[in-house]
């Protein structure tokens, strides 16, 4: 244990010190942030207002079309309109309505210098539908006002019985918390498996584990370059959560004047709806603890487990191109588990969530994201205790090839060269 020790805190204390670490690790969530807040900011600008002028004969649309704050419309008939290339000069562009069914309209263009943006056409192609209904509606005989009272706008409540109590759940908060966990797990165990990898490939061909090696297990070197990097992994983490708190913190403040100066369309006064829902209610009433625990010991299970693989692949091959032929088997379950994860969130309690959060190379990411939606405890259990074993036998099968593959060099390496290293006695 003493020699796996010194392993892990040299591999750990190396990392650390690297000017490398200390940047990304201030940089990382300093640019997601900025990134956010940024795209926020720009979201919330208004833009050029741009003119449109609407060619009607007859003016039975026109008279539904309303300004906002990016477009302003002009009416013109066809007659009226005068040449198409001086009334472009004046204009952004173009909209031609035809004289058309009411109920099969058909024929409607736009004309303009430029490509419009999407959001535009949507606009426009509302501002068409809108009238289209209103002159249905006055064909019909009904009012809009009695449409209108027909709309009724519910609310339900969810709530969550367990143990003989009653509590209020809220979906949007476990969608979001499970989503952004699981993400996070599959993107450090990726990252760090990698990192234990390529430091392996580089000792070896440095030759510096031949002097190692002299004095320290094959077994011991390996585990202890394992739980080395796992130590990185957890401070850069804690320091990315409390930086991201901290410029999260400081982003809203930035952008809450802006947000309140600017005049919002439906879509943005729909999710100000929604960001009025009883947020905080819900993050109090989450298992916090329980949860950063499961998502630590997944955490630990998912990179040990992946690292001991990648630990393997990396002793046996003598570059980091040689490994990408045997990463492929090793990544799949990783990448199907974040595939899977939509689904999964969607029905957390379906037999797709359940396998795949009890079957040890998916669990890491899947449980994490099921967590917030409830969990049986016997399910959890049994999906630590596999990624327990999982994690043994991974280190298992990693150090028998481990121990053959950091002396070998020069050889190609096979499926069937690695089989037979697996089986080899001492």
């Amino acid at each position: 244990m003493g020699k796996i020790f010194l392993v892990t805190s040299r591999e750990y204390i190396t990392r650390v010190r690297k000017k490398t670490f200390i940047v990304m690790t201030i940089l990382t969530p300093l640019l997601m942030m900025g990134l956010l807040v940024g795209t926020i900011w720009f979201s919330t600008q208004k833009g050029e207002r741009k003119s449109i002028l609407v060619i009607e004969d007859g003016n039975r649309l026109s008279k539904f079309f309303s300004d906002n704050e990016e477009l302003d419309f002009e009416f013109s008939s066809q007659e009226g309109s005068g040449d198409e290339e001086l009334a472009l000069k004046s204009h952004y562009g173009l909209l031609k309505i035809p004289e058309f069914d009411l109920r099969d309209p058909k024929g409607f263009e736009f004309t303009s210098e430029q490509n419009p943006s999407l959001d535009l056409v949507k606009t426009m192609e509302r501002q068409i539908e809108g009238g289209i209904k209103e002159l249905r509606l006055k064909e019909s005989g009904l009012t809009r006002g009695f449409l209108d009272s027909l709309e009724a706008n519910v609310t339900l409540r969810t709530f969550n019985v367990s143990g003989g109590s009653e509590k209020e759940s809220h979906a949007g908060v476990s969608f979001g918390i499970g989503y952004v966990a699981a993400f996070l797990i599959y993107l450090f165990v990726f990252i760090y498996s990698a990192q234990v990898m390529r430091g392996i490939i580089e000792e070896k061909t440095s030759r510096v584990v031949e002097v190692i090696i002299s004095s320290v297990k094959p077994f011991e070197l390996m585990l202890g370059k394992v739980l080395g990097v796992a130590g990185v992994g957890l401070t850069q983490l804690m320091i990315w959560i409390v930086l991201g708190l901290l410029f999260s913190t400081l982003g809203v403040g930035f952008l809450s004047p802006d947000m309140d100066a600017v005049q919002m369309n439906p879509q943005q006064q729909q999710m100000a709806e929604m960001a009025d829902l009883p947020w905080i209610s819900a993050l109090l009433d989450f298992p916090v603890f329980t949860f950063l625990f499961s998502f630590l010991f997944f955490f630990l299970g998912g990179y040990l487990m992946y690292s001991a693989l990648f630990a393997a692949i990396g002793s046996a091959v003598d570059a980091e191109t040689d490994s990408q032929q045997f990463m492929l088997p090793i990544t799949i379950p990783l990448i199907m588990a974040i595939v899977a994860l939509a689904p999964v969130l969607n029905n957390p309690q379906g037999p797709l969530a359940f396998w795949l959060s009890i079957i040890p190379l998916t669990s890491p990411v899947i449980m994490v994201a099921r967590i917030p939606f409830g969990v049986e405890w016997w399910e959890l259990c049994l999906s630590m205790l596999l990624l327990i074993g999982g994690f043994l036998f991974t280190i298992w099968i990693g150090s028998r090839i481990y121990r053959i593959g950091i002396l070998m060099h020069g050889s190609k390496v096979n499926y069937r060269i690695l089989a037979r290293w697996l089986f080899k006695s001492y």
